[in-house]
């Protein structure tokens, strides 16, 4: 039995009362908004019904007010959120969440008509309220509004869509539901027969593990444990599924790739040719895999043996202050400022939740709010890849905090295109520092090796879900429904292609997709790909040019939404346009392969 949240110490918790002081305070928020009786609980936003063809001060005064609820329903929701997932068993938080999401969907619905009444004005219009002064902090966002107007529907139907919101995000909230808080795994057992607990947090320790019989009883329970839920879970991700291929038919737009890319000026191919591109270069993970099943002299080479280490370097268990530390360490390329900020979110500022305990969410995150700090939720444990973890969601909590610094509320929330940028680059810097310090060969190979195994997950893998998720979609858009039977066989696949002959398609691996939480996220994963992708360029320019390319890349940071991704990245430094930043990091991997190779021989 883990350790229970009333036992977790304070100072390894974050600090979630610096948003409300307890549930009870939280919840006095809510009669400000009236009672569930209220037919409406915004009045206040109501009152500007059928009036934006007034004039500019009417729309600022529309866009102010909107703006102030929403930032204020953004803390409840994030203090609400942050509590679940401390103890996902817990009913008073559960209750909280399920209360703040469905008070945003019933506002999403009181405001849908402001979009389409502004759009219905005549271009001169529109023009008009585009070049006001008055509106002149407004532009970018209107410019956003006035770009969505061939995907807006009437204000009837913009009011339907809104009050299905909540029903069409039940698949995803069951599915987190299932795997955070009622699935259990069995005990497995290694060579010595002592049975290890398996957990969503203890999986790849154990697949880490020298033990290849311990790997494989690991492997083989987690997805066994899945396989016995194939036909609810396969259910549920056809109802997200759906949801995007309802909200890509009602939005007009030609499919549901087009209509996860287009709020943010992605074009598709900047999707599909990274597809493209990696699977024109796979060859440079089958000579990965082919050095492995050399390194680690097996006959066939398991899906369950790609995560442990070929150095036979005893894995130093990491406390959490030396994780700090190391990180603080490998960000001084970032500057003074910056490295101050994170040692103080780190420690006294209270960012993070460190440990697992029972009931907590799985995995890691970057969460918090305009009028939040920063909150990290972690299941450290003390191995080097924790430590790359801790790195990476700080990556995230730096770029919120520099973008609501600087950033009004309505441009501070920075695009997911951009998400993975900060996060990645932050483990490259990681991984220099630790290179940098690495006193023996041995060292330095099993430090690459880490290296490239993460790169293999945060890329390659990533593309290959990638791939999936956009098969998903083409076979609902088609009409084609979205069996166990095809989930596997598509699955199983793209296993094949992506690891190639060297190594051995265990069976079971058709029910991976059933735990990915990321398909449930419309088109999210490939940007792990494009975002370790453009920070390996960045991270390059830091190094090359020193502060001048710093600079850009905390303008970067700082930027938030004001411009659209690609033309951010491309004021940084780097064209994502062009498949450069792609090669250029495969080459790097091959770079890391090659020089693995050489320190093995």
């Amino acid at each position: 039995m883990g350790k229970q949240r009333r036992d977790v110490r304070s100072e390894d918790q974050w600090r979630v009362d610096s948003l409300y002081l307890s549930l009870k305070e939280w919840e006095a928020q809510f009669p400000k908004w009236g009672g569930e009786e209220r037919e409406s609980k915004w009045p206040e936003i109501g009152a500007f019904k059928g009036r934006l063809g007034e004039g500019e001060e009417v729309v600022k005064e529309v866009i102010d007010t909107l703006l102030c609820i929403e930032r204020k329903l953004e803390k409840l929701f994030t203090y609400a959120h942050l509590r679940q997932d401390e103890d996902l068993r817990a009913e008073e938080p559960k209750k909280a969440l399920m209360r703040i999401t469905s008070l945003h969907y019933e506002f999403a619905k009181e405001t849908s008509w402001i979009q389409p009444e502004l759009l219905q004005l005549d271009e001169e219009r529109l023009q008009k309220y585009l070049e006001s002064p008055l509106l002149l902090p407004y532009k970018i966002y209107l410019q956003r509004i006035v770009r969505l107007k061939p995907h807006t529907l009437s204000q009837k139907e913009e009011a339907l869509l809104a009050l299905s919101g909540n029903a069409l995000e039940v698949s995803r909230r069951a599915f987190g539901a299932f795997n955070d808080a009622d699935l259990k795994f069995p005990e497995v057992e290694d060579s010595q027969g002592k049975k290890r607990e398996l957990t969503h947090a203890t999986y790849h320790r154990l697949l880490r593990s020298k033990d290849r019989k311990l790997r494989k009883e690991a492997f083989c329970a987690m997805h066994e444990s899945y396989r016995q839920w194939e036909n609810t879970l396969s259910e549920l991700i056809f109802g997200q599924v759906q949801n995007h291929l309802f909200q890509m038919k009602a939005r007009k737009f030609s499919s549901c790739l087009q209509a996860a890319l287009f709020p943010h000026q992605i074009e598709t191919k900047v999707y599909t040719s990274l597809i493209e591109t990696v699977r024109n270069h796979l060859s440079s993970l089958y000579r990965y895999m082919q050095l492995r099943k050399r390194v680690m002299g097996v006959e066939e080479l398991h899906l369950y043996d790609l995560h442990a280490p070929l150095i036979s370097l005893q894995e130093e268990e990491i406390s959490y202050g030396q994780a700090v530390q190391y990180v603080k360490d490998a960000v001084v390329p970032l500057g003074q400022e910056y490295q101050k900020e994170l040692s103080f979110g780190f420690q006294e500022g209270g960012w993070v939740d460190r440990y697992e305990n029972e009931g907590k969410r799985s995995g890691a995150y970057s969460s918090g709010c305009y009028d939040s700090m920063p909150f990290i939720l972690m299941n450290y444990e003390g191995a080097l890849r924790d430590v790359m973890t801790l790195a990476h969601e700080a990556g995230h909590s730096m770029h919120t905090l520099l973008s609501n610094r600087h950033q009004p509320y309505h441009y501070s929330h920075y695009p997911i295109f951009l998400a993975e940028v900060a996060s990645t680059l932050h483990e490259e810097l990681l991984l220099d520092h630790l290179l940098a310090r690495a006193e023996s060969k041995e060292r330095r190979a099993y430090l690459i090796n880490q290296r490239i195994d993460d790169m293999r997950a945060t890329f390659f893998r990533q593309v290959m879900f990638a791939e999936f998720e956009w098969k998903l979609h083409s076979c609902a858009e088609e009409g084609t429904p979205l069996t166990p039977g095809l989930l596997k066989r598509e699955y199983k696949k793209l296993n094949e292609d992506y690891f190639g002959p060297g190594v051995f398609i265990d069976p079971l691996i058709e029910i991976e997709w059933a735990r990915i939480p990321h398909f449930y996220y419309n088109f999210y994963v490939y940007q792990y790909a494009t975002g370790i992708s453009a920070a390996y360029a960045l991270f390059e320019k830091i190094k090359k040019e020193g502060q001048a390319a710093r600079n850009r890349y905390l303008r970067l940071l700082s930027s938030g939404c004001y411009e659209f991704p690609l033309r951010l990245l491309q004021e940084a430094g780097v064209e994502m346009l062009k498949p450069e930043p792609v090669l250029s990091f495969i080459r790097h991997f091959d770079s890391l392969v090659q020089e693995l190779d050489v320190l093995l021989a």
